[in-house]
């Protein structure tokens, strides 16, 4: 067998008509390849190289061409996170949520409430030593509209972390949440300054205690009571169930009709949480869907991309 039927037989053309490729193989063989080795495979692999009507050279379909440069991008992207200082990745991130706009707000919330006190402080610190002002006043410059004062009030909290708990406060806060959520316009309550303050300075096991009695008081999840209000939904499970909130995430991020923000976050929650709490999402996205994670990152990733993710995952394991 010549080196490019070699080659050519590590590239398989799958229905979808993309291509998944063997890269030990084919790195072997291209680094020995001579401009004539190049032009017999162009020649040989039709379902990747066309004829030119016109002249006399052999071109990459335009639609292939376009999607090998998202997936090596999205390899180079993850490589990149995996690599860098969490504090720094958090701020580049935020940074990048902000010039995005209000369709990206919600990784500010996942920051800010998945984070613990010491981490976002940290991505805090990077974010100023980077952009030389701070996350703060930057989400307040930014961001415009009803969720100005919840954002900003997320990204600057420090949160106590100890074990302590007061039953007295959790019952009123319970209370006071109910009442708001009762009373208020539904469009408006990441205005409301009860449901600001209560979400964004308690710690994190009083919230759950918080939750827990909401339930107990009114016979409803609070997440129900909220109805459309994402942001806030999202910002209770971020900070009492992330695994839930992730699996939903990389849900999205792997359906056949996800935007490019939605299939960032495949990259970012895998490389994000590889080290913290990977294994429990996993199971999580196993319960939700039905399917292993690792089972469906093989069937929407391909090549070094894939690989890379799936690892991630199964180091946990």
């Amino acid at each position: 067998m010549s080196s490019s039927d070699a080659l050519a037989k590590s590239f398989s053309v799958s229905h979808s008509g993309i291509f998944g490729v063997d890269e030990k193989s084919m790195l072997e063989i291209l680094v020995k390849w001579q401009p004539e080795h190049l032009s017999t495979f162009r020649n040989e692999t039709s379902s990747i190289f066309l004829k030119d009507e016109r002249f006399p050279f052999e071109k990459c379909e335009e639609i292939l061409l376009k999607f090998l440069k998202r997936e090596f991008k999205r390899f180079k992207d993850a490589v990149v996170q995996w690599t860098m200082h969490p504090w720094e990745r958090d701020a580049r991130m935020a940074r990048k949520a902000l010039k995005r706009g209000s369709q990206a707000y919600g990784l500010l919330i996942e920051l800010a409430c998945t984070r613990s006190s010491d981490e976002l402080l940290g991505a805090r610190r990077a974010y100023q030593s980077l952009y030389s002002e701070s996350i703060e006043e930057d989400v307040a410059c930014r961001v415009e509209g009803i969720q100005r004062q919840f954002l900003v009030a997320l990204v600057s909290s420090y949160r106590y972390e100890g074990s302590r708990k007061n039953d007295v406060a959790i019952e009123s806060d319970a209370q006071k949440l109910n009442k708001a959520i009762r009373n208020g316009d539904k469009t408006m309550l990441i205005k409301d300054e009860e449901i600001v303050r209560i979400l964004t300075t308690r710690s994190k096991p009083h919230l759950e205690e918080v939750f827990k009695c909401y339930y107990d008081d009114f016979d409803k999840d609070i997440a129900e009571d909220l109805g459309e209000e994402s942001g806030l939904k999202d910002t209770i499970y971020c900070l009492c169930a992330p695994p839930v909130y992730f699996s939903k995430i990389l849900d999205s991020a792997m359906k056949a009709n996800a935007n490019e923000n939605e299939k960032e976050a495949l990259s970012r929650v895998i490389v994000t949480r590889a080290n913290v709490d990977i294994k429990d999402i996993a199971e999580e996205y196993n319960k939700q869907y039905g399917t292993p994670l690792t089972k469906k990152i093989e069937d929407v990733a391909l090549g070094n991309y894939k690989d890379f993710l799936v690892t991630l995952v199964k180091r946990a394991g």
